[in-house]
Formats: structure tokens, C-alpha cells, sequence
């Protein structure tokens, strides 16, 4: 958007801050119940797991996601989105590799909305 829109600012990335369980640092943590909580983490390490067999070219990226998206609906989740975006312009893709790719999800547990992402 800052390109497309030619706004002056300049855009700084800095990578999410973790719980040592690797969910996501979010006040929304707090409205999760004990049992969530404990499941909470699982979203990392799904997006972490998808992201490394993109990274190899394991399973297609289509297969990835899919088996993403069951095991945590499976454990619970309520998926809103699991998909792999260009990092730049956020386009979906379809195919990979691309040289920098995101993956991006958006879940439920219980009445708490969790958004992650990583890099690919």
C-alpha cells in the first residue's frame, strides 16, 4: 500500500514477539480458558511445520494447507483462513516455491479470535 499509494513513510519489519510456547504475544491471550490456552500453541507449530515443507517443496503447497487446516480443526480450531501469500504484495499463490512467501492464519478457540503468521 505504501508503494502502491506512494505514501512517505518508510515500513520497518520486526519479528512477532512469543510466548516461550511460541503462541503469538496478544492481550486476546487472556480470554482464552486454561484448556485453550494450552491448545493455543499448536497454531505455531502448524504454521512452523507448513512453513519448513514449503521451504522443501514437500507435498505441494495445496496438500500443506489442507492437512494444516484439518489437524487444527481437528484439535479444535475454528479456521477462518490458512494461506500462503506473497510477502510483498499479499497475492495469493498458488504454486511454490516463490522466493518470499507468508503464511498467514486466522483461528478460533472458543470465543478468541488468534492471527499469526511466518515467514517462508
Amino acid at each position: 500500500m505504501v508503494l502502491d499509494l506512494d505514501i512517505p513513510v518508510r515500513v520497518v519489519s520486526a519479528p512477532t514477539l512469543r510466548e516461550s510456547d511460541g503462541l503469538a504475544l496478544s492481550s486476546r491471550n487472556r480470554y482464552l480458558s486454561p484448556r485453550d490456552r494450552q491448545r493455543a500453541a499448536m497454531l505455531y507449530g502448524m504454521l512452523a511445520e507448513i512453513a519448513s515443507g514449503l521451504r522443501q517443496d514437500t507435498g505441494g503447497m495445496a496438500g500443506l494447507l489442507e492437512r494444516g487446516r484439518k489437524r487444527l480443526a481437528e484439535a479444535g480450531f475454528a479456521v477462518d483462513y490458512l494461506e500462503v501469500r506473497d510477502a510483498q504484495t499479499l497475492a495469493p499463490l498458488s504454486s511454490g516455491p516463490a522466493s518470499d512467501m507468508r503464511l498467514l492464519a486466522a483461528v478460533r478457540l472458543g470465543s478468541t479470535r488468534l492471527i499469526d503468521n511466518v515467514g517462508v
